[in-house]
């Protein structure tokens, strides 16, 4: 594959961003609510294609991740009354703090072994929320309380509850995280993380401690999840047991394999994807689950790298 030089690379990116700020001003507002919640989600399927993307590691944990930010960040404000900059800092301190523990045990595992160590962690995650339910809310969940969702910034307030307001903050925290997982891959320890996903046995004779690369692997992927699920509580105004089932775990996965695992707009790519798809056909049918799977299909069949992995492979091989 042909690199791109990095002023092509991020040109790319930096117009993405452009578009998406622009389209701030033109959706209606349905698909204005929309996109925002898809960049936000758009984050968790990044967090996810460090590790399965690159690295190569299979995980049906990564709801566990994005719950520790949501529940982190949403706990912090309802219980303990804190401010939004704080709420934020600490769902990305339950990541950090999880995914580095999560990663010293289950990294001892490898293949099918680390998939059902990581989903057997999540799923214990999910337990606790529901068993703490007087803390969580359990299957309810809890509302995050509205006046408490303002950023005040002196005498200037920010109230993340105003639509425009949320869309910046979605794009802002998109940007933040496309941009450095752009500078991940293209840096010496991104080659590492792929030369760890092509050969490890090779990787270790050049010289490379692969376990400690794989962990920070982890805890940066599983610390992006959980901005994405802290962002999620403070944009979006809900904490809920159903981000952290199994089936949050699934999603990103599938998000990541439609748009072109080991790309870094392929999490975008397949998060729009799979939701205006669901979104326009659930607006004609009750059965747009079987028009969801069809379309999925036939996008597996012509698009066996994804929808951006494909092209790049095709016609684009500098896309990164």
């Amino acid at each position: 594959m042909s690199e791109a030089s990095p002023a092509k690379a991020y040109g790319l990116h930096l117009g993405v961003i452009a578009l998406l700020f622009l389209m701030n001003f033109v959706l209606p507002d349905y698909y204005h609510g929309l996109l925002a919640r898809i960049m936000v989600l758009a984050v968790f399927a990044m967090g996810y294609n460090i590790l399965f993307g690159y690295v190569g590691l299979l995980s049906l944990g990564h709801a566990m991740f994005f719950g520790a930010g949501l529940y982190g960040a949403g706990l912090a404000i309802i219980q303990l009354g804190w401010s939004v900059p704080a709420a934020f800092a600490a769902g990305l301190a339950c990541g950090a703090v999880l995914s580095l523990i999560i990663g010293l045990l289950a990294l001892r595992t490898t293949g099918v072994a680390f998939m059902i160590v990581t989903m057997m962690f999540a799923q214990v995650f999910y337990l606790l929320i529901l068993y703490f339910a007087t803390w969580t809310g359990g299957d309810q969940g809890q509302v995050v309380p509205q006046p408490a969702r303002v950023l005040n910034f002196g005498a200037t307030s920010l109230d993340l509850t105003n639509p425009t307001v949320r869309y910046m903050s979605a794009l802002v925290l998109f940007s933040v995280v496309l941009l450095t997982t752009l500078a991940i891959v293209r840096s010496r320890y991104g080659r590492v993380l792929v030369a760890i996903r092509e050969n490890e046995e090779r990787t270790k004779m050049l010289g490379f401690d692969t376990f400690s690369n794989k962990l920070l692997a982890v805890a940066i992927s599983g610390t992006i999840c959980a901005a994405s699920g802290a962002a999620y509580a403070l944009l979006f105004g809900y904490v809920g047991s159903n981000f952290a089932s199994v089936q949050y775990s699934i999603l990103p996965l599938l998000w990541v394999l439609l748009g072109g695992a080991a790309t870094t707009l392929g999490p975008l790519i397949g998060t729009l994807f799979m939701y205006y798809v669901i979104d326009i056909t659930s607006g004609y049918t009750s059965a747009y689950l079987l028009i969801v799977g069809v379309a999925l299909i036939l996008l597996v069949l012509f698009f066996p790298k994804g929808i951006l992995g494909t092209i790049r492979q095709r016609w684009l091989r500098w896309l990164p």
